[in-house]
C-alpha cells in the first residue's frame, strides 16, 4: 500500500506530516509504516495500491475523477472561505507598483504546473476577469520555486496556494518580507484526499478526522489543519479546465 502527503511537503513540515500519518495509520489499523517519499505524483495517484494521498483539484477534475475515490477535503480554516475551500495569493515583489492588469501586459508569470489549480488555473481566471490571458510565463515546477523566481526577478508575479504561502512564510519570515500578496483569487474547493478506485473511503475518512482532531498544537501551527469535510466530486468537476500554457 502507498500513502503520500506530498502536496504540502516542505522540509520544516516533514516531522509533522510523519506524526500525522502515524496517527492516521494507528486509527486505521493498517497502512505502510512510512509516507512515500517519491515525487512521482501521477504514479502515486494512479496506483492501484494507493491507500491515501492528496491531489490538486485540477488534476482531479481533468484526469483522475473516474480513476480514484474521494476520501474528503482537508479544511485549513481560511478566513472568508467555506470549509474545505481555498484561494491563491497573487504575489509580486515588495515595492512593485504594477496592478494585475499591468503585470499581465508587461510581466512574467511564474507558475508551478499547467495542471495546478492554484498556480495556473486561479491566476488565469483572475486575468480572464480582465479579458486577459497570461503573457510571458515561466514554469518552475513548484510553488516555492515560483516565489523564489519572483524574488530573484526571473519572474514578476505568481499565483501561490494560500496554504503553501502561509506555511512558507511561517518558516521563512525574513525572506517573505521581499514579497507582497496584493490580491486573492476566488475560493475553489481545496486539495482533496483520495484513495484507489474501489477502496472504501469511509474508514479512511474517520481515521483522518480523528488524527486531525488530536494533533498536538505544535503540528497544528505548522500544518494549519482544522478538520476534514466532504465536497462532492460534482463540485470539483463543475469548474472549468483552463487552456494549458
Amino acid at each position: 500500500m502507498i500513502a503520500s502527503l506530498g502536496m504540502y511537503a516542505m522540509p520544516h513540515a516533514a516531522a509533522a506530516h510523519d506524526r500525522l500519518w502515524a496517527a492516521i495509520r494507528a486509527n486505521l489499523g493498517d497502512g505502510p509504516a512510512q509516507l512515500d517519499p517519491s515525487d512521482d505524483s501521477w504514479g502515486i495517484w494512479q496506483s492501484p495500491d494507493l491507500l491515501l494521498a492528496q491531489t490538486c483539484g485540477l488534476p482531479y477534475r481533468a484526469r483522475l475523477y473516474d480513476q480514484v475515490t474521494l476520501v474528503g477535503t482537508p479544511d485549513y480554516g481560511l478566513r472568508e472561505c467555506p470549509a474545505g475551500y481555498y484561494y491563491s495569493y497573487v504575489i509580486r515583489r515588495k515595492g512593485d507598483p504594477r496592478s494585475l492588469r499591468d503585470l499581465g501586459r508587461t510581466g512574467v508569470l511564474a507558475y508551478n504546473d499547467g495542471l495546478s489549480q492554484s498556480g495556473w488555473a486561479a491566476p488565469c481566471a483572475a486575468l480572464a476577469a480582465l479579458n486577459m490571458r497570461p503573457g510571458a510565463t515561466l514554469q518552475t515546477g513548484a510553488h516555492v520555486a515560483s516565489m523564489e523566481s519572483v524574488l530573484t526577478q526571473d519572474a514578476d508575479y505568481a499565483g501561490i496556494d494560500a496554504i503553501t504561502y502561509m506555511m512558507w512564510e511561517h518558516a521563512h519570515p525574513d525572506v517573505a518580507q521581499g514579497l507582497e500578496t496584493f490580491m486573492r483569487t476566488e475560493p475553489t474547493p481545496g486539495l482533496p484526499l483520495i484513495t484507489a478506485k474501489g477502496r472504501d473511503p469511509a474508514p479512511i475518512a474517520r481515521a483522518v478526522t480523528l488524527a486531525i482532531s488530536k494533533m498536538p498544537q505544535v503540528d497544528r501551527d505548522i500544518l494549519f489543519l482544522k478538520g476534514l469535510v466532504r465536497i462532492p466530486s460534482e463540485t470539483y468537476r463543475a469548474l472549468p479546465i483552463p487552456a494549458m500554457p
